[in-house]
């Protein structure tokens, strides 16, 4: 078994066919979108295939080390970047194929008037080993 990491973009991606923003969904829209997303994890949950999944907040902030004794250094929010995860889930499939089938699945969730949105998805495996360094 191999984990994946499939990521939402709600910007930064290549814009999906079905491209209307979600803040210009209706209610029952945004409702059915969540609620295949939902449905999606729960059939993934009883093959075994789902690790876990979330939605995520617009903003967001950066923050790193600064020193022995000093306080974190923070940036942001940073709502208004070009990138925006929107969420992500975890997945644990025997191969890449089984991999790219799910997410290209999930790509096919509804947006603006009941239509698939088709929209691009980020799948990252986890690293399952320290990379190797050559000189």
């Amino acid at each position: 078994m191999a984990k994946y990491l499939l990521l939402k973009h709600y910007r930064g991606a290549p814009a999906p066919v079905n491209n209307v923003p979600m803040e210009k969904w209706t209610p029952e829209e945004i409702s059915a979108h969540v609620q295949y997303m939902r449905d999606f994890a729960t059939r993934l949950e009883g093959t075994g295939e789902f690790v876990d999944g979330q939605a995520l907040a617009p903003g967001g902030t950066f923050v790193r080390y600064d020193g022995e004794g000093r306080p974190p250094v923070t940036d942001g929010p940073f709502a208004e970047t070009k990138d925006l995860i929107a969420g992500w889930m975890v997945i644990d499939v025997d191969s890449y194929e089984r991999a790219v089938e799910l997410a290209g699945e999930l790509s096919a969730a509804p947006g603006a008037g009941g239509e698939p949105i088709h929209e691009w998805l980020e799948l990252r495996p986890f690293l399952t080993e320290p990379p190797t360094v050559t000189e």
